[in-house]
């Protein structure tokens, strides 16, 4: 029997609040760990008028220009599950985030509400860096922040800017070294 090529797609998100539902995913960034070419962005108009101003500013995004220009959570998820499925073509999609608990908590809940399955799965869940890092490396939680593994495996200079695409392709391209690092 074959195995089918594993593609771990880094996801990242931005909101406005902490939780789903009360509050809105405004962008969603995935990116394919080894795969540059094989990327996703989007923006999303906010689902409600709840927002914290705090969480709003760590993207830099104009909640007014969202919900005036940005595609709907419906056209926006449409999109990104046509994106996961599409990569079906070449292997099996599988998700990571950093942290799995809060990308994937607004992922999950946009993909089931908003097109009614999610692209990664029932559960929605995937990989989480910072479990998968301390479960390889046998270090402590708290030696697995993005920055100490940036630092460890040689991408200090990698930014980490709060736009949703590019902390996507940023977290791929981290995996992409720890596979390196644990496997290899």
């Amino acid at each position: 029997m074959s195995r089918l090529l594993e593609l771990y797609v880094a996801v990242d998100v931005e909101a406005d609040g902490p939780i789903p539902g009360p509050y809105s995913m405004i962008s969603l960034g995935m990116a394919v760990a080894g795969r540059a070419d094989l990327t996703f962005y989007t923006e999303l108009r906010p689902i409600s008028d709840e927002y914290v101003p705090a969480a709003l500013a760590v993207s830099g995004l104009d909640r007014d220009r969202l919900l005036r220009e940005a595609p709907s959570p419906e056209e926006a998820m449409t999109a990104a599950a046509r994106w996961v499925n599409g990569l079906r073509q070449i292997g099996r999609p599988v998700f990571l985030a950093a942290p799995a608990v809060w990308d994937g908590m607004f992922v999950h809940w946009y993909f089931m509400r908003f097109t009614g399955k999610s692209p990664f799965g029932v559960t929605g869940s995937g990989v989480d860096l910072r479990s998968y890092w301390m479960g390889r490396t046998g270090c402590e939680w708290s030696e697995t922040r993005k920055g100490d593994l940036k630092r460890e495996l040689g991408l200090e200079g990698l930014p980490h800017t709060h736009h949703a695409g590019e902390d996507a392709a940023e977290l791929a391209q981290i995996f992409e070294q720890v596979l390196r690092r644990t496997t290899g």
